[in-house]
């Protein structure tokens, strides 16, 4: 066998004796690697095929079994293997006193994705224990779901009080899990998605144990004298924010909150005395001598008195009959024998005789006449709504000759006697609580009329009553002369330094009931502190009435606060 050079075999690449690289279908020119190609036989393409038709008429059967024969198991079984969107409620802001009290807060139950009967996935509200702040709190109703876990109502309801006129800022906005419920009600899965948004906290204006002590006064005051209930105001004459305001009866907020005392809860709507009745905001009541200051004030602005000007009061005041030539008409004094009275005397003492001279004229000494007297109401805020943050307030009512008319048709004449009787505070007046309240508080301050304001620092919206400031401190110093001496006498304290006046008004066909009034400021020197006070329907010929109810109050105030709210004041800190 002839050997072969080395030349020969260094010229020839081994690959290129079996295949042509470049020709290989699939060749990766990057390695030294090819590809065989071996086509399948028809044997092998048989079975294959065979196989893929099995597999066709499996899904096919089972997808026409589940979407024909078993289509409403299944149909069943989706419904109740959902995926939804599960409410997390938001916390509900806490509501405090000015001092940090919290009169409405939030207790977290137990967590829970889907609803079962006992758990609720929300924070149950919760109020005081303190009597005398339902009103101003309110209630809520919770948010319900069926037995099926559907929430049909998603939000607290805010059904009266402060939960209701802020409950834009308390309420916050509601968060949602993603969750996957099985058949049987179980969680398959869950994600949060969007977590919620918890509502804001309010510091209130209010001193909530001021409030109580108020409300505890009212409520003895009632209860002794026979009177059906009562409210109570106490603002702040620098800035129109209320420190207390409180109405009796009233209701448990925690009570209508949990809704489970079916008891308790009828007896509130079936009470004749209204316990849902918020007497300080909703309540309208015949003024009676309370506007005698505004009178008077009015009087001297209009230049119909001076400080000096007296008028006599026999007890009764004789004015002719102009339909009955030789015939008069009398007005009655409420007592005999006050002789003659200037302006703060007449406050002190609640001459009407003088206060029906001043408003219709007698003889030489010409009257206001009505139309003053309503102008003039509107500048001091009655007649028209305050504005305070609570829901329901009603606006009062200014007699004049229209509401006349449309009271008691168009043939109705205004006579001098009707414009007697409103100078007093009777026929058509009306009044709340909070209007007395913001009235005062001007006479005290010297003319500024704050809207009541709830909110710590927070001022009340403000405007001039356009009256001299002097004209205001003759009226001052007649009713601190009627706190120490005269009708207000029951509130006469050393340590307490109160202007005050009483008002008591008449009612029923016969006028066998009555209400009793007392509003007036502390201390008098500098004055700081407002306050207006009814009690409503009592027999006519009840003695004790709404100043005496208020002594305790003063009392307790006199001797727990001597150094700061007694003597206009705030105390640095507080808490209940």
């Amino acid at each position: 066998m002839r050997r072969l050079s080395k030349n020969f075999y260094d010229g020839v690449n081994p690959e290129d004796a079996f295949l042509d690289s470049s020709n290989l279908p699939g060749f990766n020119s990057h390695s030294i690697e090819g590809k065989l190609v071996k086509p399948l036989s028809k044997k092998e393409i048989y079975i294959i095929g065979i196989i893929f038709i099995i597999i066709v008429t499996v899904f096919t059967y089972r997808a026409f079994s589940m979407q024909v024969l078993q289509a409403d198991k299944y149909a069943a079984l989706s419904e109740r293997n959902t995926l939804s969107k599960s409410i997390i409620f938001a916390e509900r802001g806490i509501i405090t006193d000015r001092y940090g009290n919290e009169l409405a807060w939030n207790e977290p139950q137990e967590t829970a994705l889907n609803f079962k009967e006992g758990v609720r996935p929300y924070s149950l509200r919760k109020y005081t224990d303190l009597p005398g702040l339902a009103h101003l709190l309110g209630y809520l109703s919770y948010p319900i779901a069926d037995k099926s876990g559907y929430w049909w109502r998603k939000d607290y309801i805010a059904n009266a009080g402060v939960e209701s006129s802020f409950n834009d800022t308390l309420k916050g906005v509601n968060g949602h899990n993603l969750i996957e419920v099985n058949a049987v009600g179980d969680i398959v899965s869950a994600g949060s998605i969007e977590p919620p948004i918890d509502g804001k906290n309010i510091i209130l204006s209010i001193d909530s144990e001021l409030t109580n002590k108020l409300y505890e006064a009212i409520k003895a005051g009632s209860d002794i004298a026979g009177f059906k209930g009562g409210a109570g105001v106490i603002m702040d004459v620098k800035t129109g924010e209320v420190l207390a305001i409180t109405s009796y009866p009233e209701y448990d907020s925690n009570i209508l909150t949990d809704a489970s005392d079916r008891a308790t809860i009828s007896e509130y709507n079936t009470n004749p005395f209204k316990p849902f009745l918020n007497r300080a905001v909703q309540g309208s009541y015949t003024p009676g001598s309370i506007v005698k200051p505004y009178i008077g004030a009015v009087a001297l602005q209009e230049g119909i008195i001076t400080e000096n000007t007296k008028i006599l009061s026999t007890g009764v005041l004789k004015v002719p009959n102009k339909y009955n030539p030789g015939q008069y008409t009398t007005f009655k004094d409420w007592r005999t024998g006050l002789g003659w009275l200037d302006i703060r005397e007449a406050i002190k003492m609640s001459s009407s005789i003088f206060f029906y001279v001043i408003g219709g004229g007698h003889e030489h000494q010409p009257g206001l006449g009505i139309s003053k007297i309503s102008a003039w109401a509107d500048k001091f805020g009655f007649g028209k709504l305050t504005g305070i943050a609570l829901p329901g307030e009603t606006k009062g009512l200014v007699p004049t000759p229209q509401w006349q008319k449309q009271a008691f048709g168009e043939d109705s004449v205004w006579r001098l006697g009707n414009t007697y009787h409103s100078a007093i505070g009777q026929y058509g007046w009306l009044v709340t609580p909070i209007q007395a309240a913001q009235y005062i508080s001007s006479v005290a301050n010297g003319g500024k009329l704050h809207s009541p304001s709830l909110i710590k620092g927070v001022p009340g919206e403000e405007t001039l009553v356009p009256i001299d400031p002097y004209n205001f401190q003759v009226i001052r110093e007649g009713m601190r002369r009627g706190a120490k001496a005269g009708t207000a006498r029951a509130l006469n304290l050393q340590g307490v330094h109160i202007a005050a006046k009483t008002g008591t008004a008449q009612l029923g066909k016969n006028n066998e009931y009555m209400n009793s009034w007392v509003v007036g400021f502390w201390p008098f020197e500098e004055p700081r502190f407002a306050f207006a006070v009814v009690l409503e329907k009592a027999k006519a010929d009840t003695l004790r009435g709404a100043a005496p109810a208020m002594r305790p109050f003063f009392e307790w105030l006199e001797t727990e606060h001597k150094d700061d709210y007694a003597i206009g004041i705030y105390p640095a800190q507080k808490s209940k």
